[in-house]
């Protein structure tokens, strides 16, 4: 095969194979009619009221590194909590993600199959995802690895919207996903889940939690198989299409264990490991499949050292590993290791909590194909003020970070908010990123640039919000100026610049025992150098959904719509947008045993979100839940 044949197919399969080097993804009328809408919604609403004013007022700590309450953050979080998780049996992470406004997200296939989440419209490598505080993913692509957590792992997940990078440094230019696994509590809780469905498809799932004293503790395990559906139609690339079926096969395991030492000192670590078998395309006649690995761990002490001032000391540790079993092209052996020590401080002032930290990020390689530099350092300082004050609230942030290959960079973030009445709340905000190339974007064979430059993003975040009454509506808009962007077609580029504009509608409501939720984005991504829209981001997506509870009855149902994209960067590789429903019915059997049945896609639409590979088609699956009150 000639250098230039090899070269086009790894380009190719950049973005469709599992392995490290492939496994890269209204206007004030509107509001009025809205508010319009939800002052005549209160009478229905009023028993509900309390439940929306306790999700107002949820603690997350993505934001600002602090606890902070949603309803005083000048930045868009979205929380998935346990309940949502739970219904999206058949569903991968990344399509539940997708579910919230301003999350699209791109697969080659099915379970266990290469995926990216576009947040805002910027890229995959645009994106932080920290497990338990770790940062976790493929340090050869720069992006996340979303394709080997499996669900059952995680209690609760909080998506930051916006750049991320004066908190957690380089990458976060779209924003920050943070997965928080299952915690220990009280006394002993013990868990389990059985799924059987559609493509032959099963997991079981095991658990504790519980705890005694001054101990915590919480382990699952999980086991899933699942026989799948051919990853790839005749249109994928370069002959790669096999018309077999690409399952998955996933075991995985994850502990938390905690300590108080004292009533103002404690001690805590986890886990997380999962080890899959993923099959995929790679050619006709051939089962192609590798072997793939995540490992997460951390260590920390936390405690108040005088009053008013917490501090934590925490070591984190993550690996991703893929191994090829069988495969006719691409090379297979990648392993990329993170290790990162954080010292973190918060001390309460007259202006709100002061945060100051340091942090050592280390990022290795290790893999059967050489690189001419495998590891980078980097060392960073962090701090910031977020606070509120009667209807105003601020947050302010600053970080610099020292990488061993691209120098010293500095990235920033300030954001005010006001409520201008008790239900309705406006906000602004502006802030700067900074994105390093990856290993394989600088030193690949055959498909790198040692030539490139970091991105530089400046970004823009005007929005307003209307609670009341058990119905909760908000309206951003935002604007992200990325300099020096990086694009790819045979080797990676450094453009001017791209520009990604759009808007996000999201709404949550509750009529007596319905539970109501919309979301809708409008998205204007582009490279300003050709004009072209950047490549797989729909340009409208939206998302409704319905659940209603009665007695010992649960049911629901979801409609997904996502507006046509390109899949090149010249805009000449058009892919159609589609529309799927999903619908579930839970019965509590007894108040410990729930019986679930969910049905996905149901009209069975046939789409993709890359050219050339599938999606699922119409899925049943049947859940048995047992977990004790």
């Amino acid at each position: 095969m000639s250098a230039s044949v090899l070269s086009a197919r790894l380009s190719a399969f950049a973005c469709a194979r599992p392995f490290h080097f492939c496994r890269a993804k209204v206007c004030a009328v509107g509001v009025a009619a809205a508010c319009v809408f939800l002052q005549s919604s209160q009478a229905l609403a009023q028993p509900t009221e309390q439940s929306t004013a306790k999700q107002l007022q949820e603690v997350v700590v993505t934001a600002s590194r602090t606890t902070a309450r949603i309803d005083d953050l000048v930045s868009e979080v979205v929380v998935i909590d346990r309940d949502e998780i739970e219904k999206s049996a058949g569903r991968t992470l990344t399509e539940l993600l997708a579910r919230s406004a301003g999350v699209q997200f791109s697969a080659n296939g099915g379970n266990g199959s290469a995926t990216s989440i576009y947040i805002r419209g910027t890229e995959g490598r645009h994106t932080i995802l920290l497990i338990d505080g770790v940062r976790y993913g493929s340090a050869t692509l720069g992006t996340p690895v979303w394709e080997n957590i499996p669900l059952e792992a995680i209690e609760r997940i909080e998506v930051l919207k916006g750049p991320g990078s004066s908190l957690y440094g380089s990458d976060a230019a779209g924003g920050v996903v943070q997965i928080f696994t299952r915690q220990g509590g009280k006394g002993f809780n013990p868990r389990a889940k059985f799924t059987v469905g559609s493509n032959a498809y099963n997991q079981f799932s095991v658990g504790v939690s519980g705890g005694a004293g001054a101990m915590g503790y919480s382990v699952d395990a999980v086991t899933s198989h699942d026989k799948g559906f051919s990853a790839t139609n005749p249109a994928a690339p370069f002959g790669s299409y096999n018309p077999d079926r690409d399952g998955f096969n996933q075991n995985a395991v994850t502990a938390n264990l905690s300590y108080k030492i004292s009533a103002d000192w404690r001690i805590a670590g986890g886990t997380l490991y999962s080890d899959g078998i993923t099959h995929f395309d790679d050619g006709p006649n051939l089962d192609a499949r590798a072997r793939v690995r995540t490992q997460t761990a951390n260590v920390g002490v936390e405690g108040k050292v005088l009053p008013g001032w917490r501090t934590s000391l925490r070591f984190g540790q993550s690996s991703d590993t893929t191994n090829a079993i069988v495969s006719q092209y691409l090379p297979g052996d990648f392993t990329t290791r993170q290790d990162q020590w954080t010292w973190q401080n918060t001390i309460d002032t007259p202006i709100g909590a002061a945060l100051l930290g340091v942090e050592s990020l280390n990022q290795s390689v290790d893999s059967s194909t050489p690189y001419t530099v495998s590891s980078r350092r980097v060392s960073s300082y962090f701090g910031g003020i977020n606070g509120t004050y009667g209807a105003h609230s601020w947050q302010g942030n600053l970080r610099h970070d020292s990488n061993s290959q691209f120098g010293g960079n500095t990235t920033g973030f300030a954001g005010y908010g006001y409520k201008i009445t008790s239900a309705l709340r406006a906000h602004a905000s502006y802030g700067t990123s900074f994105v390093a190339p990856s290993f394989n974007q600088l030193y690949y064979p055959n498909f790198s640039n040692p030539l490139l430059q970091p991105e530089h993003g400046r970004n823009t975040d005007v929005g307003v919000t209307y609670s009341e009454a058990g119905h909760s509506l908000k309206l951003v808009h935002f604007e992200n100026k990325i300099r020096g962007f990086i694009t790819s077609t045979t080797a990676p580029a450094n453009a001017p610049r791209a520009k990604i504009e759009g808007w996000a509608v999201g709404y949550d409501g509750r009529i007596g025992n319905f539970t109501l939720r919309a979301a809708y984005d409008k998205l204007d991504p582009r490279n300003e150098l050709t004009g072209t829209i950047l490549p797989r981001r729909n340009r409208e997506q939206i998302s409704a959904g319905v659940d209603y509870a009665l007695g010992a009855w649960s049911i629901g149902g979801s409609v997904f719509n996502a507006g046509s994209r390109f899949d090149d960067t010249a805009n000449r590789a058009p892919i159609a947008g589609y529309t799927t429903i999903d619908a579930y019915v839970d019965y509590k059997v007894t108040p410990e045993l729930t019986l679930q049945a969910k049905g996905v896609n149901l009209t069975n639409k046939d789409y993709q979100t890359i050219l050339g590979y599938n999606q699922s088609r119409r899925g049943v699956f049947v859940s048995l839940r047992y977990q004790p009150k």
